[in-house]
């Protein structure tokens, strides 16, 4: 009572006051109230759910939450019930049976409300939980039975479907099939209640609340109700028992009787009505007398409704309409029949059913037959009208667009038309008149129109026709039967329908065959119907029919049965118009010769009509040589194959045996070439040794001798030699298919075997052509049956010499390539290739369709062709030939079993896997004649492994495929597409392999072993791999290799398009054994027990080799071009993780370990690389080698082998190997010691942090020493580096190796006297290094000149920072001695080397070119000092009219390395910006002293000064180039360059000169910066840099780390736009503009990122060196530019800029007079106070959000003593200084206190700007006017000049002079 929305307090469980009072009356008086509005019942059916907590003895019942789920029930929202419905189902499936029926009480009324409820899922959600329901509780429903039955009867009969099925399983749960009955009985009357109000009550507005229900649902939901209502009417009816049903029957008469009931006969829903008839069809059939007591309105609503075509009306209403015929006997006294119903059914009929007539016209039998006299009378007006309007039917669109609409009406008509002659016999005039109209009138006509309509000739009508036919003749000869007795006159009437049909019949098919030009589809329609005639079982609708098991109509019994018995009723008076049996028909034999009990009537008619029109058809084709008479006849024949009626087809002269004689000149009659032949003939029969025009003798015994009179005597024989040979050799003839089915129905005349098969002989060699002949096989070999009657001619040596003769001559042919174009060679080719692959491919019986000797002599003819073609030059003619023997040879390997166990088939199987593993540019074949190749191979193989033993035998398929492949792989130079075709080629034939042999893989293995290659084959392979692989290990240090270097031009790698054999080998096999390997495992784990490929041994060496491959391709580092897209074929292939997982590990590293002591060299690397992958324990590692002394005697082999196992090897064992190296030098002199090995090792246990004692680290400097007095030439000192060894120069790299490692790790131990010897060492190797720059190609010297750089870095490093504790340790000369001599003698010999080498090698990308020595000395030179720049020695290097205020010595710098920052070496680049950029700060001080950087222009302009003019001339180059490479990209997108590129190296170069632009820039004081930057505005250089820049920059500045880099890097290729990241960067992130870029000499990772990072950096550094000019560059772009700008520099450089100036203030120590600045971090402030005596002025400088792009704001502090226009004008000053200058904060500041100073001494400020300094070139004011004496600034009076057009003073406004 509290209000509606008051929150109850929180633990309060007191009901409300409701509850309260429910409670207190339930304690009271014990009853519990009943529900408002409902009342009390004391029925025991609640009509509510109870909700008081004080009915205990009911609610005790009820679960709580099936009480819940009760109230949702009787929610409004569709989808609260839903899962309301869904929940109680789930909870009656899962709680116990006695929970659940504590809600049977209350759940009838929820289930009445919700089982019709509008939504279709609610229903069908209840229905399914009421089966839960009914399977908890079971037997315990049956107390609320009649109060759920009759909805639930309802629900059963649901429109929605599967509603209605849930309701019947619910329904079959609770009562099996034999109980249901009772359960209805049982509910009857409340069954039949609800359905009376339902149908007769209730309304769509009671069903449901026109004021929550919108009107179109509640429409619907009546309409379903009065749906479901009739047809669970219809479904109590028929289950009710007859007691039941007589039982209610008062109740229906009550129902029946009422209007409204009969009203929905013309209800405008459909379903409605069809449920209305299908209850009236079950009144008529269960209680005929209801229907009967109500016929009026029975009649009229049913009868008079004919017309209904709504298809979901239709078929209830017909039902309707033949029960209320049957049952109602005076039906037709209610309506009329003429006016009502008739003219309807007339209406109904002609227009075909109206898209009905497989619903209606099938009802049609039965009603004609259940019309009375009196309705039929006159019967032939009413058959008449009857039949002419169902026949026109058939012209109406649907049935012409339907084919079951067609036939429907079609059976019906026949169906009708054999009823209604059944019903009309006799002789009288009116049944004749009948029986007339029928057949000449309905029949005929039909027929008519079915041989013009192609649809009507496929429907059944030609079968129905037949069927009647044999119907009427069994009647018609009853009388031959004395013990059959039939009604007087009836098989006279069937006799005279058949005269008259066939009498008609004949005139129609004569007029369409008498014609000049007949139509094609007629005549296929009369051959159609007669063969149908002949054998009613043939046609496809028959068969289809019969699929689908259709029944028929019995008219009656042929036995003791009336004619008018046709249709009766079953035992309940229902029509049989289901009950259709077909008539038993007797299958009969070829016509003439009839089996037994077959109609000999209708074979005489027949037949008769038969050769009376072939007689006519012949007239025709002999006088006017018409085709479709032609074709007519072969049709005619085939269906009619008898002697009779060849006889007519002979003319007379032809009828006698002596015409075979003239068998030699046949075709002479017919206008054909007889006693000669073509060319092509000529050649054949020369060829193939077919007779030409003449028969030999041998023809003419196996032919048609004297010998063969019967033969001869046979008409049908006489007219295939006379006529039909003569048609099939007609020239031009295309279509002779049906000429050859007249071969084949003259040979059906032929008694035996034996004949045909001479006939067949004889035909073959009478030259009828190619495509004659095949089509001749095919029809003998169409089935099995054929191929048993014709092997003899199949086999024979006529056929199989013509074959043979057939494959010479189109091989021969095809090889000379001929190009004719002519018919004859076209068909040729196209049928006699057909003709080859048919006799090849066809089986029978596991045996060949020609003789088998003949198949062989055929595949060997193909085999020498296609070997034949495969070596000829011009294989373009020659792909026709190979196109056909392709699909020849596959069709023969698929088809025929066995086919490999000829050796020709196995040589023709390996020439077609030759052409398939070649490249298409060698074999010059298309990619679909390749596939076919392929397809040809695949079914070789596959048949080939079906046959072969489990061994590969020498010379079989597979042993000579493997050799040829490894011939290919060693001998042939194969490029990278043709090593993957070959490769292809290969792994089809493993897989073919492997699939057809799952359970024994013998064969793989073997075949795999035959292809791998042998020890030798792979060491000479090896030693054919170029040598250039050794430079990068070299240098690299990991390797020690001395031996003979080759010459200059070995190290020339040109590009080639071949790769090396052992890289085709290794790929090949690797990828082979890895399929083997994979296939041969089950579960494709390699490593499996089951692995028989790889347990040979040559396998386990063939995995090492590949390793070996991949090795030298990543030594080459991946180039040429062709080793890299080999390496990444690999890739694509998974092929080295799969060579990893196939091998097995130790065995593999012992392989591998063996290589390396035995050969060294790159099987070091392999096994270092694979180490490093895989993996080794110490186990396994001592396993290896046994102890360290078995290394020695050293060897390279051995070094090479220690190196890779050093730093694996434990701490105790290197010791002993240091020991053993140590002492190896200390005792050199003996002679037998390698001293570079032993230095190499020495080195290894060094790097590898062995531990070593000063004192023997001093005996090895002692030795080297010893060396130096004893052994100089070891040093190399002065030498011409050439000339020496490359194993004198490993020594003295070893050497220099060891020094660089005293340097970094021990130099304590160093005396003065070791340290003398070091640097002068060092000092003369540099001389020796830069007098030797000729032979820097050489990787030995080069390696000599990179550790001598190596070893000077150590030192320079060393001498900048010497390690704490040791400077102490030095002598104490030392670093003078370092800086005042050695330093400067390195670096004047450094400086001018790193300059010679660009000159004397010119072309970076050339493999000579030593850019390890330019790394070398670029790292060296990084650490040369400022002053030994400044002052370098370097040759004068000036140019011409080059204004310029350097001294000679710094300008000759800057030309001599700016140059090189453009040049493709990216140390090179990096070496001389770091040069350059120690130099850079020094450089403003000689404009500093230059008078001419005060020189103002005439114009008033602030003066101008250049940049260094070598720095600018660079820009200026550069700018151009970077215009053609980014040119494309839009401003803001991002542009990806390709690392080392051509573009990559500009690029860097470019942003490289303004990193020192920027340098020089800030380091120049506040004047020069203004005439600098006017120099850049003048210029626009800034302008072009700007916009590169945003090109350059990527949309995401983070670095590395925290984003992935870019897949693809192509220059310019790829262009992202500079949209925002996805997510904001955080305060943690680091980015390019956080962190600097380290431009590393040496460092060479992350590349990619390397111009990207650069490009953020001089952005960064151009916002805050240039502010003013970036911020009037971006103030002047368009809209897209200007956005795209700031959103990036806000977002990644703004806060980071902000930042640095901030702190740049905190930790500023510059100190201003009068003057303290103070910052705020956290509101980006600055806070300048200035105070002189009284004044007192405090300025706030605001920094925006895109600082520096947008405006500074100057905001007012606190002031004292300075009027108000006055501290305007200062803060307008300083906002202005903030703006306008290039520099810092602090800077500005400093520039407005000189203002306000000047202000204070006096100084007048300029009248025009209102300033004493001027804010953008800092001058004071000095142009004085003549009159008021006023001083103005000279930029200010310029403007004002320039703006006003005028030339007077602003103040005065007197002539300005």
């Amino acid at each position: 009572m509290g209000g509606k929305n008051k929150q109850r307090t929180k633990g309060n469980v007191r009901p409300s006051s409701s509850g309260r009072a429910a409670e207190l009356l339930a304690r009271e008086g014990g009853v519990v109230p009943g529900f408002v509005g409902f009342g009390l019942s004391t029925s025991n059916d609640p009509g509510y759910v109870p909700a008081v907590h004080g009915a205990e003895d009911i609610d005790s019942l009820v679960d709580a939450d099936f009480r819940l789920v009760l109230r949702k029930l009787s929610k409004r929202d569709a989808v609260t019930k839903l899962k309301a419905v869904q929940e109680f189902g789930a909870m009656c499936q899962e709680r116990d049976a006695e929970a659940v029926k504590g809600v049977l009480p209350y759940w009838p009324r929820i289930y009445c409300k919700i089982s019709v409820d509008h939504d279709r899922r609610v229903r069908e959600a209840t229905q399914q939980a009421f089966e839960q329901l009914i399977l908890k509780v079971k037997r315990n429903l049956a107390p609320y039975l009649k109060s759920i039955m009759g909805h639930w009867l309802i629900a059963q009969c649901d429109t929605y479907t599967p509603a209605s099925s849930a309701a019947s399983a619910a329904f079959q749960a609770a009562f099996p099939l034999n109980k249901q009955p009772e359960a209805l009985s049982f509910c009857k009357d409340e069954i039949l209640t609800v359905l009376q109000e339902n149908l007769l009550k209730e309304t769509a507005d009671t069903l449901s609340d026109p004021q929550n229900v919108p009107e179109e649902e509640r429409e619907a939901k009546y309409v379903r109700l009065l749906t479901s209502s009739l047809l669970a009417l219809k479904r109590l009816l028929t289950h009710l028992s007859p007691p039941d049903r007589e039982a209610v029957g008062e109740r229906l008469a009550q129902l029946l009787a009422q209007a409204k009931f009969w009203k929905y006969s013309k209800h405008k829903i459909p379903q409605v009505r069809g449920a209305l008839f299908e209850v009236v069809a079950c009144v008529c059939e269960l209680v005929p007398e209801l229907a009967r007591a109500e016929s009026a309105r029975v009649c009229s609503s049913v009868l008079l409704s004919i017309d209904d075509t709504d298809p979901v009306v239709l078929p209830p209403l017909w039902a309707a309409v033949l029960h209320v015929l049957s049952a109602i006997t005076d039906c037709w006294s209610h309506v009329s029949a003429r006016k009502g119903v008739m003219p309807k059914l007339w209406v109904l009929l002609k227009e075909g059913g109206r898209g009905l007539a497989t619903a209606l016209h099938p009802n049609l039998l039965p009603f004609i037959s259940k019309l009375p006299e009196e309705i039929t009378t006159p019967p032939l007006d009413f058959y008449s009208a009857f039949f002419t309007n169902v026949i026109l039917g058939l012209s109406s669109e649907r049935a012409i667009s339907s084919p079951s609409e067609s036939a429907a009406i079609v059976v019906a008509t026949v169906e009708c038309l054999r009823y209604c002659l059944l019903q009309h016999p006799g002789e009288d005039q009116e049944p004749r008149r009948v029986q007339s109209m029928l057949i000449t009138d309905q029949l005929l006509p039909l027929l008519a129109s079915a041989l013009e309509s192609s649809s009507l000739q496929s429907g059944p009508l030609f079968p129905q026709v037949a069927d009647m036919l044999l119907s009427w003749e069994k009647r018609a000869m009853l009388s031959s039967s004395p013990s059959e007795e039939s009604p007087s006159g009836t098989e006279a009437t069937f006799r005279r329908a058949l005269m008259d049909f066939w009498e008609g019949l004949g005139r129609l098919c004569l007029r369409y065959v008498d014609m000049e030009e007949p139509e094609q589809r007629p005549l296929e329609g009369i051959a159609a119907l007669l063969r149908l005639i002949q054998n009613p079982e043939s046609g496809s609708w028959r068969q289809a029919a019969r699929r689908k098991k259709a029944v028929k109509i019995s008219f009656s019994s042929l036995e003791g049965s009336e004619p008018g018995a046709g249709v009766g009723q079953g035992a309940d008076g229902v029509p049989l118009q289901e009950a259709r049996t077909r008539e038993p028909q007797p299958k009969e034999a070829v016509v003439g010769q009839a089996a037994e009990g077959s109609p000999a009537r209708r074979s005489g008619h027949l037949v008769e009509l038969v050769c009376q029109l072939a007689e006519v058809n012949m007239v025709h084709v002999m006088e006017r040589r018409s085709e479709r008479h032609l074709r007519f006849l072969s049709m005619l024949l085939r269906s009619f194959p008898t002697r009779q009626v060849f006889q007519v087809l002979l003319q007379p002269g032809e009828a006698t045996a002596d015409g075979l004689t003239q068998g030699k000149d046949l075709g002479q009659e017919d206008g054909q070439p007889g006693g000669t032949l073509t060319d092509e003939g000529k050649d054949l029969g020369q060829e193939d040794g077919q007779p030409g025009g003449t028969l030999t003798d041998e023809g003419k015994d196996l032919g048609l001798g004297r010998e063969d009179a019967e033969l001869a005597q046979n008409p049908a024989v006489r007219f295939l030699l006379l006529r039909v040979v003569g048609w099939l050799k007609q020239e031009g003839r295309r279509d002779t298919d049906f000429l050859v089915d007249m071969v084949f129905s003259a040979l059906q005349c032929c008694g035996s075997t034996d004949h045909k098969t001479r006939i067949l002989n004889h035909v073959t060699t009478m030259n009828l052509g190619w495509g004659v002949l095949l089509q001749v096989i095919q029809k003998a070999s169409a089935d099995a049956a054929c191929v048993e009657e014709y092997s003899g001619w199949l086999k024979g040596s006529v056929l199989g010499v013509c074959l043979i003769g057939l494959a010479t001559m189109l091989c021969e042919r095809g090889l000379r390539g001929s190009s004719s174009s002519s018919s004859s060679s076209s068909s040729l080719h196209t049928h006699g290739w057909a003709l080859i692959s048919l006799v090849l491919s066809h089986q029978h019986n596991n045996e060949t369709l020609i003789g088998k000797e003949y198949v062989e002599k055929i595949i060997d003819k193909l085999h020498a062709t296609l070997s034949e073609a495969k070596g000829m030059s011009d294989a373009g003619n020659m792909e026709p030939l190979v196109s056909f023997i392709s699909d020849v040879a596959s069709n023969f390997f698929s088809s025929v079993k066995g086919c490999l166990l000829l050796a020709s088939a196995e040589e023709l199987l390996l020439t077609v896997f030759q052409l398939c593993a070649q490249d298409q540019s060698i074999t010059c074949l298309s990619d679909t004649l390749l596939q076919k190749l392929k397809q040809a191979c695949s079914a070789g193989v596959c048949s080939l492994v079906n046959v072969l033993e489990t061994s590969v035998v020498e010379g079989s398929f597979l042993h000579s495929a493997a050799l040829w492949v490894k011939n290919q792989l060693i001998s042939a130079p194969l490029g990278l597409r043709s090593l993957q075709t070959l490769v292809q080629a290969v792994q089809s034939l493993v897989e073919s392999l492997s699939s057809a042999q799952r359970s024994d893989r013998s064969l793989l293995s073997q075949f795999v072993l035959h292809l791998s290659l042998s020890e030798e084959e792979w060491r000479k392979s090896r030693q054919a791999l170029p040598p250039q692989w050794v430079k990068s290990p070299l240098l690299s240090g990991r390797l020690r290799a001395s031996c003979a270097y080759p010459c200059l031009d070995a190290w020339k790698l040109r590009s080639s398009t071949r790769l090396p054999a052992h890289l085709c080998a290794s790929a090949l096999l690797g990828h082979v054994i890895c399929a083997a390997a994979e296939v041969t495992s089950g579960d494709g784990d390699a490593n499996s027990q089951d692995t028989s490929a790889l347990e040979l041994e040559p396998l386990k060496h063939t995995v090492a080799e590949i390793l070996y491959a991949l090795q030298w391709c990543s030594e080459m580092d991946y180039s040429p071009a062709i080793v890299a897209d080999f390496h990444k074929m690999l890739q694509d292939w998974n092929l080295i993780p799969r060579v990893h997982n196939i091998s097995t590990h130790l065995s593999l590293v012992q392989t591998l370990f063996s290589r390396c002591v035995t050969e060294g060299s790159l099987w070091a690397l392999t096994l270092c690389s694979y180490m490093q992958t895989r993996g080794v324990t110490p186990g396994e590692l001592k396993g290896l080698y046994g102890n360290v002394e078995s290394f020695f005697p050293l060897t390279e082999k051995s070094v090479n082998t220690l190196q890779v196992l050093c730093p694996w090897l434990p701490g105790e064992e290197r010791e002993a190997l240091t020991a053993l190296a140590i002492s190896e030098l200390l005792n050199w002199q003996e002679g037998s010691h390698n001293v570079s090995a032993s230095m190499a090792v020495l080195q290894c246990c060094l790097r590898a942090d062995g531990a070593v004692e000063s004192e023997v680290l001093l005996a090895a400097v002692a030795t080297m020493m010893e060396w130096h007095n004893s052994k100089e030439e070891w040093f190399l000192f002065n030498s011409d580096l050439g000339k020496v060894s490359a194993e004198d120069l490993s020594l003295t790299v070893e050497m220099m190796r060891f020094l660089s490692w005293l340097i970094s790790h021990s130099p304590s131990v160093l005396r003065e006297a070791q340290w003398d010897f070091l640097l002068c060492s060092v000092l003369t190797w540099l001389e020796t290094a830069s007098e030797n720059t000729s032979v820097f190609w050489n990787p030995w010297v080069q390696l000599f000149v990179c550790e001598t750089c190596g070893l000077i870095t150590q030192l320079s490093e060393f001498f900048t920072a010497p390690p704490a504790g040791v400077v102490e340790q030095l002598p104490v000369e030392l670093c003078t001695e370092w800086q005042e001599f050695f330093s400067e003698g390195i670096n004047n010999l450094l400086l001018p080397l790193l300059i010679k080498i660009p000159e004397e090698f010119r072309e970076p990308d050339e493999p000579l070119f030593p850019l390890a020595v330019v790394r070398a000395v670029g790292e060296a030179l990084t650490h040369i000092p400022l002053r030994q720049l400044l002052e370098n020695q370097l040759p004068a290097r000036l140019v011409a009219d080059q204004r310029s205020n350097l001294p000679d010595a710094q300008q000759t710098l800057l030309n001599t390395l700016t140059p090189l920052l453009l040049f493709k070496a990216r140390p090179l680049q990096l070496a001389v910006y770091h040069m350059l950029n120690k130099v850079m700060p020094q450089l403003p001080e000689s404009d500093s002293d230059s008078d001419n950087s005060r020189v103002e222009k005439d114009d008033g302009e602030a003066p101008s000064l250049s940049p260094p003019a070598a720095l600018m001339t660079i820009l200026t180059a550069t700018e151009e180039l970077l215009e053609n490479i980014l040119g494309s990209v839009q401003v803001g997108e991002f542009a990806v360059v390709q690392p080392l590129s051509v573009e990559h190296c500009c690029i860097l170069g470019y942003l490289l000169a303004w990193k020192l632009l920027l340098t020089f820039f800030k380091s120049a004081p506040s004047n020069l910066r203004v005439q600098y930057c006017q120099h850049l505005k003048e210029s626009r250089c800034l302008h072009q840099l700007l916009l590169h820049l945003f090109r350059l920059m990527p949309e995401n500045p983070a670095l590395p780390a925290h984003t992935h880099p870019h897949p693809h890097t192509h220059a310019h290729a790829h262009t992202h736009a500079h949209a925002p990241c996805a997510e904001p960067c955080s305060k943690e992130a680091k980015t390019f503009f956080t962190e600097p870029l380290s431009l590393s000499v040496r460092k060479t990772e992350c590349l990619q990122w390397e111009v990207p990072h650069l490009a953020c950096g001089v952005y960064y550094g151009a916002l805050k060196d240039l502010p003013a000019m970036v911020r009037l560059w971006w103030n002047s772009q368009e809209k897209r530019v200007f956005s795209a700008v700031d959103k990036f520099t806000s977002r990644y450089v703004s806060s980071v800029l902000s930042a640095q100036e901030i702190a740049s203030v905190h930790a500023s120590t510059q100190t201003f007079h009068s003057m303290t600045v103070k910052a705020r971090t956290t509101t980006r402030e600055v806070i300048a106070t200035y105070s002189v005596d009284d004044i007192f002025i405090e300025l706030v400088i605001q920094l925006p959000q895109n600082y520096p792009l947008g405006s500074i704001s100057v905001e007012s502090g606190r002031r004292v003593g300075v009027a108000v226009q006055q501290w305007r004008n200062w803060m307008l000053q300083l906002s202005t200084y903030l703006t306008h200058q290039n520099g810092s904060i602090m800077e500005g500041l400093a520039l407005w206190k000189n203002n306000v100073d000047k202000r204070f001494e006096g100084v007048e400020d300029c009248m025009i700007c209102f300033s004493v300094i001027h804010g953008s070139n800092y001058s004071l004011p000095k142009k004085a006017c003549r009159t008021c004496k006023k001083k103005f600034h000279s930029a200010c009076l310029y403007k004002w000049f320039t703006s006003s057009n005028k030339s007077t003073c602003p103040l005065c406004r007197e002539t300005f002079f």
